[in-house]
């Protein structure tokens, strides 16, 4: 993955959370609850949460499969993580962090009963291989979940336009200290693949059986739930 996209995120670590939910009006948690209600997971299932920043789905998804199961959080820039474990400690809750590219997991086949990433696959070099490699490490029969941004139509496409032009960047700048960070995003966001596209890739690539997608907000967002064949 791109070093200047994880010194980017390094520079706004600190201050992730506070401007994530200051930007999206703190609805970016209720949208990881429901993704993981998606997910199929179950008591004593164990998950893979790739990108997980300070930690927010990994938390999620350990409420989920309780103390008997087992949620590992990677990212490839070990200072977004380094509130995680002191988050999950306050919650009194076992998680693993390690550093580990979404493009090259470091774990064999089959291995977790889900493998998650939220608003991260965007920002990977190749998202046709991060599926390719979230796909490998699940079970057979397993889920791969994906939240992230789309592009809204209808009513709410031209405000969410504006709001992630200007908004976005001036607030995100102020409270981050980085502007650029904040233009980056929604740019990133604005050029993804969403919705059927999505889908499409998913389906390319040849590890699912099924898949389906979830409109958020009017397509603000999107969950995909891939079951791995």
């Amino acid at each position: 993955m791109s070093e200047q996209v994880r010194t980017m995120f390094a520079s706004i670590s600190d201050r992730y959370d506070m401007v994530n939910t200051v930007l999206s009006f703190g609805i970016h948690h209720i949208w990881r609850k429901k993704a993981v209600r998606l997910s199929a997971v179950r008591q004593g299932d164990h998950v893979l949460d790739c990108a997980t920043g300070t930690g927010d789905f990994a938390i999620e998804f350990k409420k989920k499969v309780g103390v008997e199961g087992r949620v590992i959080g990677t990212d490839f820039c070990a200072e977004m993580m380094e509130t995680g474990p002191s988050k999950a400690k306050k919650k009194s809750l076992e998680i693993e962090f390690q550093v580990a590219d979404a493009m090259n997991l470091p774990y064999s086949d089959d291995q977790f009963d889900s493998c998650s990433i939220a608003f991260g696959i965007r920002n990977v070099d190749d998202p046709f291989v991060c599926l390719n490699e979230m796909a490998r490490v699940v079970k057979p029969g397993g889920t791969v979940v994906v939240l992230e941004f789309g592009q809204p139509k209808g009513p709410i496409r031209i405000p969410f336009q504006l709001y992630s032009k200007y908004v976005m960047p001036t607030v995100g700048g102020l409270l981050s200290g980085n502007k650029e960070a904040y233009e980056y995003l929604p740019e990133t966001s604005a050029r993804f693949p969403a919705g059927k596209a999505f889908l499409d890739m998913m389906e390319k690539t040849g590890k699912f059986k099924a898949q389906s997608a979830t409109k958020l907000q009017g397509g603000i967002a999107y969950i995909y739930v891939g079951t791995v064949a």
